[in-house]
């Protein structure tokens, strides 16, 4: 639902966004510093019906909709056949923006192979009205209650990119004046006419290939994309502070490990919506050199991990 959009005059978005965070270091927003890691029902809000279902269809449909976990109007989450993995990926994500994403999942460890290939349909919904913050608190509580889900998290050396100017230095558009509407961390974004989302940066499905774009973009809102494009933590190490408008095209080939069919952890195989590479777009890794002048490398990092210690199977409703 998140990872891409199909091309349109205002492509449409879900409810909840998630994201890598902002700030010089796009590892910081794994930190879930405000309520703790372990998700146990005593110590979090938790919802007061929840229905669980295995979702028997096969990982080619849910590569379609690599994205379906999502907040509703008054804090009901609407789940449709997620794995485990990405449950856990939106639960523990620092949903400090409008815009975040979920944890990379690169950046869940441990568990058996089920959690990645079985799917469930989950409709659970809270005692009152509750804010998007508070419903992903119940849905660790969820994980542990009906998952028996216990995890910790750990600091590992793992691959990252960082991401510098070229040589020749960015060659950035610089932003046009355009009326700007932003949300918070607490409203889920919607299109407002005559507005720009401003800072946005949806990943367009074309049919041609992929597109990133975004008005008034800062570089940790491109780094955010990148990151999930990527399957790897992004970190700035352009030095640049400004706006800029954002318009970048690529091919899809084996580079965008995040996305399904790529290879990234409990890939489901099979391109997305049928997409192969295009001979005449370039890769993500030449588009950012050449349109935007930035250059991304290999590099290694401390990141914070989140190791998967226990998870069952849940009984039947």
């Amino acid at each position: 639902m998140r990872f891409f959009a199909r091309k349109r005059a205002c492509s449409s978005r879900p409810a909840v966004s998630t994201g890598l965070g902002s700030g010089v270091l796009a590892l910081a927003l794994l930190l879930v510093a405000a309520y703790g890691l372990f998700g146990q029902s005593g110590a979090h809000p938790a919802f007061e019906v929840a229905s669980i279902k295995r979702n028997t269809s096969d990982w080619n449909e849910r590569a379609r909709h690599p994205m379906g976990v999502g907040y509703q109007p008054g804090g009901r989450l609407i789940a449709q056949n997620a794995s485990v993995m990405l449950l856990v990926r939106f639960a523990y994500a620092a949903h400090d923006s409008p815009h975040s994403l979920p944890l990379l999942a690169s950046q869940v460890a441990g568990g058996p192979a089920w959690i990645d290939s079985f799917g469930y349909d989950i409709e659970a919904k809270p005692q009152g009205n509750t804010d998007p913050q508070h419903m992903w608190l119940m849905l660790q509580a969820l994980l542990a209650d009906r998952f028996k889900l216990a995890l910790h998290r750990e600091t590992r050396d793992l691959p990252v990119y960082d991401l510098t100017a070229a040589k020749s230095g960015p060659k950035l558009p610089a932003p046009k004046e355009v009326g700007c509407v932003s949300f918070s961390p607490g409203t889920p974004p919607r299109h407002v006419p005559g507005k720009a989302d401003c800072g946005y940066v949806p990943l367009l499905l074309e049919p041609a290939g992929l597109r990133m774009a975004g008005s008034r973009v800062h570089m940790a809102d491109l780094i955010r994309e990148l990151a999930v494009v990527l399957d790897r933590p992004v970190l700035d190490k352009t030095g640049f502070t400004g706006e800029f408008d954002l318009n970048l095209s690529f091919t899809a080939d084996e580079a965008i490990m995040g996305l399904p069919g790529y290879g990234g952890p409990g890939d489901p195989g099979g391109s997305i919506s049928g997409l192969t590479a295009d001979p005449n777009r370039p890769n993500i890794f030449a588009a950012l050199a050449e349109q935007l002048g930035l250059k991304l490398a290999p590099a290694k990092h401390p990141v914070e991990v989140f190791v998967i210690d226990h998870v069952e199977r849940p009984a039947a409703n």
